[in-house]
């Protein structure tokens, strides 16, 4: 009877331990070459006064190449502020052991798009793809994130990372201060 609650206790300890597998949106081979990338994962939730905000990343690989896709949207009734990516947009990433990494946005520049919905909202989705520097990946699956910050065209905002929080939006949990040392793994 030992034998079997040991067993028991083993095997569910073992689970418990398991990393979670990787969940691909997109994953594909072919004659030009290789790209694979993460499920989107919101980072960031915002609502005061009819105004949100959500902030989603997914982890790419192209060709062996690991990037940071970043997509903002916002919805409001009111005027919603255009920040814009260029190829000096940074994102900056202070991590919980004092050191910051940095990645920086590819030449594309981008504003984003704004789309009416049915009720009345305007919604701006703006996407950036950030670089890893070289120096920089390995700090990422160490250490969780505490604050994160973007230089976009013409302003800075900053985003404190909360160690988990439940999304009015859909209910999930999330943990974004741990995003990195969970997820780029399905990237390298």
């Amino acid at each position: 009877m030992k034998q079997i609650i040991t067993t028991a206790i083993f095997l569910f300890s073992l689970s418990i331990m398991a990393q979670k597998p990787c969940e691909y949106s997109v994953n594909v081979t072919d004659s030009i070459g290789t790209y694979k990338e993460t499920k989107e994962y919101m980072i960031s939730e915002k609502n005061f006064a009819g105004n949100a905000s959500y902030i989603y990343y997914s982890l790419a690989n192209t060709d062996g190449t690991p990037s940071l896709n970043v997509q903002l949207i916002q919805k409001s009734k009111g005027f919603i502020k255009v920040n814009c990516f260029d190829k000096n947009s940074k994102l900056y990433l202070q991590l919980n052991n004092g050191k910051i990494v940095t990645l920086v946005h590819i030449d594309q520049e981008n504003c984003g798009t704004t789309i009416r919905d049915a009720k009345g909202f305007d919604n701006r989705v703006n996407s950036g793809v950030f670089l890893f520097l070289k120096d920089n990946f390995e700090e990422l699956k160490k250490s969780p994130v505490s604050l994160m910050r973007i230089k976009y065209l013409t302003e800075t905002e900053d985003y404190v990372m909360k160690k988990e929080f439940k999304s009015e939006l859909n209910n999930e949990i999330y943990y974004p201060e741990t995003y990195f040392i969970e997820n780029l793994k399905c990237v390298e």
